[in-house]
């Protein structure tokens, strides 16, 4: 807990300090919010520093500009430019460049992410969530009695994204159409045991053994000609309909979008031609003005047609990505508290629901802050499940199906927690969010600390 309040109060000092070196542009202060109108750029920055006992320590920084034109529009921003670039030291890393803008193109609103990100060890525990089995103490390197490997639930993945999403509302309506495109490689294989083990103590390194994903390969659950990763290529349409009045947290509003995705085999995909459909609901509700509001997310998404490779199961279909991440069920933007992709099938349903209390506003070296705390309630599951044949399944001699399969039927996945933001000029906010699962299978708790809230 100590090194969670240090690295807030880290991370708020640097704040302080970056914000303190720029100039005000404007001194248009409103009767009803007190707060100064900004106007032509303004930046935030933040350090990068946490510590895995298998990736090492990570290092790096990120950077949000944003141009405000003459104000008129403030808190609305013209230009967003988000940079990222951050490393473990035992080779996982996140390279991430995310263009936000309605200017650039007449009328338009176009979003691009440019995205590489390497995992070291990427959760893996299987498909269709309950009906696999999560042991804990394979994982414990304590339980000595049981202890297989800290990454046995975990493959390699190197995945390059190129997606872009234009946007567009119908006349003066709240109404409007979403178009793009998605790029994905994937490169996957076992974790590189070797790289992680490099410098350690022999009492600390990790058992060369097999882990999940390598007896998934040798069941034939994972297909050969899937296993070594591939592309994913994406075309999108869809409708829209935004009544939000702010965007980064709004009081009031709704914001729905229903699309589909399109993978033809004619555009590199393949054998694995398919198709998805998404369906998100997000709705918000003033319950104190400026204060207290309620906001909730429900969504749907499966496979309409197709074949998908393994790899592409977790994608997250969404038209403005709010971090670097939109994959699987658990984890820092779907699940908090749950084991990050824990949850993971052809189709899924998934929804949040939180109160935020906006309980500081203040003016400081010259930009507008406030500070929220939150309470969520997350959930989520398997609709459509991938076809496993367990037919082919031999454990070891001192384990049975049951410690793989659970024979139990899929159910909801869910969470509880609160968090803590601190937003500048409405648009750059610094959140920290605890979650904790609410059954063992689905691990125990979290701790999230980034940018933005949840949606």
């Amino acid at each position: 807990m100590r090194q969670i309040i240090f690295s807030l109060v880290f991370l708020l000092l640097t704040e302080l300090f970056v914000y303190s070196q720029s100039e005000k542009k404007s001194e248009n202060i409103t009767s009803a919010t007190e707060e100064s109108t900004k106007t032509g750029w303004n930046f935030g920055a933040l350090p990068t520093i946490t510590f895995d006992s298998d990736l090492g320590f990570q290092y790096g920084g990120l950077v949000n500009l944003y141009n405000y034109g003459n104000g008129s529009r403030y808190p609305r921003y013209d230009h967003s430019l988000y940079f990222e670039i951050s490393r473990f030291t035992k080779g996982s890393g996140i390279n991430r460049f995310f263009y936000d803008s309605d200017r650039l193109l007449k009328d338009i609103r176009t979003t691009l992410d440019l995205s590489y990100l390497t995992d070291q060890k990427l959760n893996f525990f299987g498909f269709n969530g309950y009906e696999t089995t999560y042991n804990p103490g394979w994982v414990d390197d304590n339980d000595t009695m049981v202890y297989h490997s800290r990454v046995f639930y975990a493959y390699g993945q190197k995945m390059l994204r190129i997606k872009m999403d234009l946007q567009q509302k119908f006349g003066s309506t709240d109404f409007g159409w979403v178009a793009g495109f998605a790029v994905y490689h994937f490169k996957t294989g076992p974790v590189d045991i070797d790289r992680l083990n490099k410098g350690k103590a022999p009492d600390k390194q990790l058992p060369d053994i097999k882990g999940l994903y390598d007896k998934y390969v040798d069941w034939g659950i994972i297909k050969q000609d899937e296993k070594d990763g591939g592309w994913v290529n994406y075309l999108k349409g869809g409708i829209t309909y935004d009544s939000r009045d702010n965007e980064p947290n709004p009081m009031k509003g709704i914001w729905t979008e229903a699309t589909i995705q399109f993978a033809p085999s004619f555009l590199g995909n393949g054998d694995y031609g398919h198709a998805k459909f998404a369906l998100i609901h997000r709705q918000y509700f003033t319950l104190i003005k400026h204060k207290l509001s309620f906001a909730y997310r429900a969504a749907y998404q499966d496979m309409l047609y197709g074949k998908a490779p393994f790899y592409s199961y977790p994608l997250v279909m969404t038209s403005f990505m709010k971090g670097a991440y939109s994959e699987g069920l658990g984890g820092s933007k779907t699940l908090r508290g749950i084991l990050r992709d824990r949850v993971v099938g052809k189709g899924i349903i998934y929804g949040n629901a939180e109160f935020r209390w906006k309980f500081i506003r203040t003016r400081f070296i010259n930009q507008n802050w406030y500070f929220a705390l939150s309470s969520f309630w997350d959930w989520g599951m398997v609709i459509q499940k991938v076809p496993v044949d367990i037919r082919h399944v031999i454990p070891n001699p001192d384990e049975e199906i049951s410690d793989y399969f659970s024979g139990k039927k899929e159910k909801l996945h869910n969470s509880v927690g609160a968090g803590l933001h601190i937003a500048m000029n409405e648009n750059f906010i610094i959140a920290c969010d605890y979650g904790m699962a609410l059954n063992e299978q689905d691990g125990t708790s979290g701790i999230y600390i980034g940018l933005n809230f949840l949606f």
